[in-house]
């Protein structure tokens, strides 16, 4: 019996297989249960040690023998192992939270937290948020109860939060366009924690980093938690610069690379030169043609500008929904601020800043199909490239070096 894995209701878009592999030599199974399986599941105690996620993180309490004082103080338990027939629980998302908040490098010290959600990592988030010595811990729910508060009351009589923990599912895949709250009225904000990781950077996130506020999505806490949990699972201790390279391998293997630039500049000739293993390399404009069976050029001349640029956001919401991909866009792409957000979820944008006299008129491109309609968009635009992009790639002598310097620039924002 040397079985591991992580059993939940839905885990089609985990990514704990693929952490504990870099952790750890032993098979990790993904188990999805429903809610009459997870009694004899556990009566048959065919298991070595396994994760519990979303939504049987208190279901599983009843059929333990021995539980932790934090996932008791907690009352939610992540992490089963199972020694001579005994099972004992543990809750190591505590230390994923804790381990988050400290990488942001926020102090909750005498700070007032709210905290979005109900479920068992908002339990968590709660007793961290207490350790960490906040002043007050407020749950933030849809419906009011004794121990938790409305959304409206929150903006109404809160809006002095200095932290926000977001612990529902709302932003994450494939919901990727929702977020749990507004955080324009809470004007003392310091940081807020998405434990949503998939996407990387949720809409909330995004609102966050835009207002210049500390901000992270819930990829690195996942990570820091699983370290814990195959510290119990083998009675073993993980170095944190060990734990650390694991992050920053998963994230490498996630975050997608998406180039932007004017016609011509060369994002889809560099964007074939990065190659990483496993990942995919997706056109936008040739998506587009895909889908509408015919070229750019022929779609513009009959449907119109607005009807081709609602398509291009259609096609940029699906294609930067998934991870692990370079991914060339077109000229205008960024101009609408919903495919830069959408493209920001799972990646990091890189500018190449070709210069105009490198730019070459092409006929298939009728908004760029002479010289001078060409240089009046790229004075109309580059600021706008400039202002989205998290890296402006320079004017290189070659595609290669431009590629080159990606992949260098890549790694540096990883770490």
């Amino acid at each position: 019996m040397e079985k591991y894995g992580c059993i939940g209701k839905k885990l089609t878009h985990s990514f704990s297989k693929e952490i504990h592999k870099s952790l750890a030599d032993y098979e990790y199974e993904l188990i999805e249960l429903n809610e009459y399986e997870v009694l004899s599941f556990f009566e048959k105690k065919d298991f070595k040690a396994i994760n519990v996620t979303i939504p049987y993180k208190q279901t599983v309490i009843p059929y333990l023998d021995h539980i932790s004082d934090i996932a008791e103080k907690i009352g939610a338990v992540n992490t089963v192992v199972n020694l001579d027939g005994k099972l004992y629980g543990y809750n190591t998302d505590y230390y994923g939270m804790k381990a988050l908040i400290e990488r942001l490098g926020l102090d909750l010290k005498n700070k007032k937290v709210l905290i979005l959600g109900t479920g068992g990592t908002s339990k968590t988030a709660s007793v961290v948020a207490q350790d960490l010595g906040a002043s007050e811990v407020l749950k933030v729910s849809r419906r009011k109860s004794d121990n938790c508060i409305t959304y409206d009351e929150a903006i109404e009589f809160h809006s002095d939060a200095q932290i926000i923990i977001n612990t529902t599912p709302s932003g994450m895949y494939p919901d990727c366009n929702s977020k749990p709250i507004d955080i324009t009225p809470f004007s003392s904000l310091e940081g807020v924690v998405d434990a949503v990781y998939n996407p990387l950077c949720t809409n909330l996130v995004l609102d966050a980093k835009e207002r210049g506020v500390k901000a992270q999505g819930g990829l690195y806490m996942l990570v820091m938690q699983a370290v814990v949990a195959v510290e119990k699972f083998l009675d073993t201790e993980i170095e944190k610069d060990v734990a650390n390279r694991v992050f920053e391998k998963i994230l490498s293997s996630k975050e997608n690379i998406v180039l932007t630039g004017m016609p011509s500049s060369g994002k889809s000739t560099v964007g074939k030169l990065l190659e990483i293993d496993g990942f995919e390399f997706v056109d936008t404009d040739e998506e587009i043609e895909k889908r509408c069976g015919c070229t750019i050029k022929e779609l513009i001349d009959t449907k119109g500008e607005a009807y081709f640029r609602d398509l291009e956001s259609q096609v940029i919401r699906d294609v930067s929904s998934i991870s692990g991909r370079i991914i060339a866009t077109g000229g205008g792409a960024v101009l609408r601020e919903e495919n830069v957000r959408a493209l920001k979820q799972n990646g990091k944008l890189y500018f190449l800043n070709a210069d105009s006299s490198r730019l070459c008129v092409t006929d298939n491109r009728p908004l760029s199909d002479s010289k001078e309609k060409l240089l009046k968009l790229y004075n109309d635009r580059i600021d706008t490239y400039k202002e989205t992009a998290d890296v402006v790639v320079p004017d290189m002598k070659t595609p290669t070096q431009e590629a080159q310097y990606i992949l260098a620039k890549r790694m540096e924002l990883i770490k």
